[in-house]
């Protein structure tokens, strides 16, 4: 085979010519392509390196991140002047290690972040609320957490907190456990925040009046009082609840009724009286510090009074953390207390007041709540126009001040409980019957129990005869309005309220997870109420 160029006049033999000379234009080619992009490749991975580096800083995070929470809080943490010289930065924590889904975490919370400043206004947001360990839950990594404390048993950690870790090791993870419901400081500072035992809690943080009562109140009749605890200065409004007829329970055609709210079913109850506000810290922790103890400790069987005039009343354990969640104490609610403490609570006051104290029925909570009414609420407004959630109520623009007016709830609470004073009274004269904090009633929860009444007029009905659970009613700061009519039912859930909890047994005084229940009380209207001086 032969080939020639007309350029020269060269004849080629060499049959490997044609091979030689297409690798040649071969490799011009991979030089004139490949190289260009693998620079360009290069360059853009070490810039896209440098970007990811630039966006993971603080300073970055801080830009959109302009409010307390995440720059002055931050920089007052254990996270930001550690005892090693170590600096835990924003994505140490709010960010999965390198590795576990990094790239794809940061993406998204990136997206969120930007939109959140280009669209919202920062002042807008309630910052604090969102700091609650439901929405810190939502942001911070368990595996972050992990990865820097691999060693969760150090030797300088205390018994209560090698207890507490054990707990944590053992325990099937699920969403509600993580590091942060125990350490939500760590990273950001809160005023008053207290981790582990707190046996100082309660102790002095009575209300400071003039007067210590020496006794308590006299009733002369049937109407409101003031009963006093003697031996403090705390006192608390009782109103007089006429007895009377209802219907109990909401009729099917109720907007957001649930099954367990019927049928309705006609009840009869005798006069009481009930407290005009939820039970307040100042009231609850009166009982806790007179029944304290000398040696008193965290454990669930709590300490025997030493006062011969009540030492058949055990008294409530130190709590872990801080109860009040640093809301404030004062006339706040009473919280985080389960309902043995909430029944312990009433035989005290019966015992150190001399009436007949304690929680609320089912039946009497509604007829309390309803005041004479029979609508959703004991205000006017229809259920669907003042639930906000949703795209329905966006698009709607709801007015709910009405609502607002009467009620603590999802949409104005700040995430938070509130004192009684920012709420009008129902037409008994009560407050916070509907939201703030749900209320422990006496009745063991059934959905059914309405239809398990016999046929007729129910007179006083008390509920099932035996249960799991106890019933609360009310609804709270948490809930829509939707779950604040006052047909509304739920149930405690001991389990999930007390999940965090490292003690075995758990306590019996104080609940790990649930800051949004509380009770109040009633007193019978009976000879005790009414007697003559001595």
């Amino acid at each position: 085979f032969k080939q020639s160029t007309e350029e020269d006049g060269i004849w080629f033999t060499d049959s490997n010519f044609f091979y030689l000379h297409g690798r040649d234009n071969c490799m011009k080619r991979i030089f004139f392509w490949f190289l260009p992009g693998l620079l360009t490749g290069s360059l853009i991975i070490l810039g896209a390196g440098k970007l990811v580096r630039v966006t993971s800083e603080n300073s970055f995070c801080e830009s959109c991140h302009i409010h307390p929470q995440a720059t002055t809080s931050w920089k007052r943490s254990v996270h930001y002047d550690t005892r090693s010289g170590t600096r835990t930065n924003c994505v140490d924590c709010h960010l999965p290690p390198k590795g576990e889904g990094y790239l794809a975490a940061k993406a998204v919370t990136g997206a969120r972040d930007v939109w959140g400043k280009w669209t919202k206004d920062p002042e807008s947001f309630d910052w604090e609320a969102k700091s609650q360990p439901e929405y810190a839950r939502k942001h911070v990594y368990e595996s972050s957490c992990l990865g820097c404390h691999e060693n969760l048993f150090p030797a300088e950690l205390t018994k209560e907190g090698e207890e507490a870790h054990l707990y944590y090791t053992n325990y099937s993870k699920t969403k509600d456990i993580q590091c942060i419901n125990c350490h939500l400081n760590a990273g950001h500072y809160i005023e008053g925040y207290t981790h582990g035992s707190n046996k100082s809690f309660g102790l002095a943080s009575v209300s400071k009046e003039t007067e210590v009562w020496e006794g308590p109140a006299y009733v002369e009749g049937f109407g409101q009082y003031e009963e006093k605890i003697p031996g403090t200065t705390v006192s608390f409004a009782m109103a007089a609840i006429p007895g009377g007829t209802f219907m109990m329970g909401s009729p099917e055609g109720e907007p957001f009724r649930r099954s367990d709210e019927g049928p309705v079913r006609e009840v009869e109850v005798d006069s009481f009286y009930m407290a005009i506000v939820e039970v307040t810290w100042d009231e609850y922790l009166a009982f806790y510090a007179m029944t304290s103890a000398e040696g008193r400790s965290t454990d669930t069987e709590g300490s025997r009074l030493l006062s011969s005039e009540v030492d058949a009343i055990s008294g409530a354990t130190p709590p872990y953390g801080q109860p009040d969640q640093g809301w404030g104490l004062g006339s706040r609610p009473a919280i985080t207390i389960t309902y043995h403490a909430a029944e312990t609570y009433c035989m005290w006051l019966s015992q150190v007041t001399g009436k007949s104290y304690r929680l609320p029925t089912e039946a009497e909570w509604e007829y309390a709540a309803r005041g004479g009414t029979t609508g959703p609420y004991f205000f006017d407004g229809d259920p669907l126009k003042y639930e906000r959630q949703g795209l329905r109520g966006r698009l709607t623009g709801n007015d709910t001040t009405v609502i607002n007016s009467y009620v603590i709830y999802a949409a104005n609470s700040r995430s938070r409980t509130a004192e009684s004073s920012v709420v009008w009274a129902n037409p008994f004269g009560l407050k916070n019957m509907l939201g703030n904090v749900a209320e422990f009633c006496s009745d063991w929860y059934s959905e059914d129990a309405y239809s398990a009444y016999p046929d007729g007029v129910i007179r006083n009905p008390a509920g099932p005869d035996e249960g799991t659970e106890k019933v609360i009613r009310g609804g709270s700061f948490r809930d829509g309005a939707d779950r604040v009519r006052v047909a509304a039912r739920a149930a405690t859930q001991t389990e999930a309220w007390q999940r965090t909890d490292p003690q075995m047994p758990k306590s019996r005084w104080w609940y790990s997870d649930c800051n949004f229940v509380g009770f109040r009380v009633v007193c019978d209207f009976n000879e005790k109420t009414g007697r003559e001086r001595k």
